[in-house]
């Protein structure tokens, strides 16, 4: 085998390693969309039950912004990945409270620690 051959290889390997979304990032997503969900929940409660006043209004566009944050990281991921929302929101109903889920890379199982 050429030298030239096995570099390509070699990049080709390294580039798909590169294009795989790692476990750290499928832990990340997952909290991700707890954080949205959480957010959007306190979003409705301030506005259902809070006091109307300027600074809840500004909490409210604080909590809309990194709500809008976290689901652009979301479709980054999705992009990324091919892993749906749904998966991901399907994993965060399926746990309760804060437990963590672990990602197995190779067959996309999920496992809680």
């Amino acid at each position: 085998m050429g030298r030239g051959l096995a570099e390509e290889i070699l990049g080709l390997i390294e580039r798909r390693a590169q294009s795989r979304p790692t476990p750290m990032e499928f832990e990340m997503a997952y909290q991700a969309r707890i954080a949205i969900d959480r957010i959007r929940f306190a979003i409705k409660q301030t506005e259902q039950f809070g006091p109307h006043t300027d600074q809840m209004r500004e909490a409210g566009l604080q909590l809309l912004d990194a709500l809008d944050r976290l689901e652009g990281a979301e479709r980054k991921f999705e992009r990324r990945s091919g892993a749906p929302a749904a998966f991901l929101l399907a994993a965060s109903e399926a746990q309760p409270g804060n437990g963590r889920v672990r990602f197995d890379e190779q067959d996309g199982r999920q496992e809680t620690t």
